[in-house]
């Protein structure tokens, strides 16, 4: 299965770029999306891939990446849904959502909405990057941007079960039009991550000790790279979530149908598209 267009979001460093270097070297098609215009082309250039920019504190722009890759390319056999942030304080994006909501959440179903007529023409696979932090998550539907009650772990864990929510749903919904959805944590990975956040997080990520413990990039992106070539139900399950190869259990709130469909109708009204 090589030659097949793969986009992947959040390329310009960490496991993004790193899957993109040995997707490449395995004879895939890669496209690199990221928000800094010198570091990705940085990683897009030595590969030969073709680079887009886009950073999604702007959903106009995430608009705009789907109207160029819709427009520039046939085929996309694979969406890799793996740009992320953390933020040291509650913000406010442009767009009037708090910041890891829409960065690591909103900005990735309104991308692969706006593709589906295109994923679903190529039977494409949508991978996304959640996280084991969704166990720690506390989600409230009548609060999603955490004007009450807003932290820094909190806010990114309720983002990443918002994640696993999303692949769920998006298999229920697609798979039967041939798209296949999964989703997986990489690993506590040695990158730049969190590393603007004070301290707690921010410190562990910075630290001696921490970068001893964590994932270096390059095997972290093995579980993107896992997933991007595999063939769905064959290599891996359909809707499934995975921690790096292997496929692992979430939390039950993560696995609840009835949430799920609440979740979809209520970021479809946010981002003002159908739902």
């Amino acid at each position: 299965m090589s030659g097949r267009t793969i986009i992947i979001t959040g390329a310009s460093g960490g496991i993004g770029a790193e899957a993109a270097r040995k997707l490449t070297a395995r004879g895939e098609k890669v496209v690199i999306v990221g928000r800094n215009p010198q570091r990705t082309a940085d990683v897009a250039r030595p590969i030969g891939a073709d680079y887009f920019l886009a950073d999604f504190n702007h959903l106009d722009e995430v608009r705009e990446l789907a109207r160029q890759l819709d427009e520039r390319y046939e085929r996309i056999d694979v969406l890799v849904n793996n740009a992320g942030a953390v933020a040291a304080r509650r913000r406010v994006t442009f767009d009037g959502f708090e910041q890891d909501l829409q960065v690591n959440y909103l900005a990735p179903f309104l991308l692969t909405n706006l593709l589906m007529d295109r994923l679903a023409a190529c039977q494409a696979s949508v991978v996304t990057t959640s996280s084991v932090a969704h166990r720690i998550a506390r989600l409230d539907l009548d609060d999603l941007q955490l004007e009450r009650g807003w932290g820094v772990m909190r806010a990114y864990a309720n983002s990443k079960l918002l994640d696993i929510v999303f692949t769920r749903q998006l298999q229920r919904r697609f798979g039967p039009l041939g798209v296949n959805a999964v989703c997986l944590h990489p690993g506590i990975v040695a990158s730049g991550f969190a590393h603007d956040v004070g301290r707690g997080l921010g410190w562990w990520y910075r630290s001696r000790l921490g970068r001893l413990v964590m994932t270096k990039p390059a095997e972290a992106a093995e579980g993107i790279v896992f997933l991007a070539e595999g063939s769905p139900g064959e290599d891996w399950a359909p809707g499934g979530y995975y921690a790096g190869t292997r496929r692992s259990r979430t939390t039950s709130r993560a696995r609840d149908r009835g949430l799920a469909e609440r979740v979809w109708a209520t970021t479809a009204e946010m981002l003002g598209i159908e739902a």
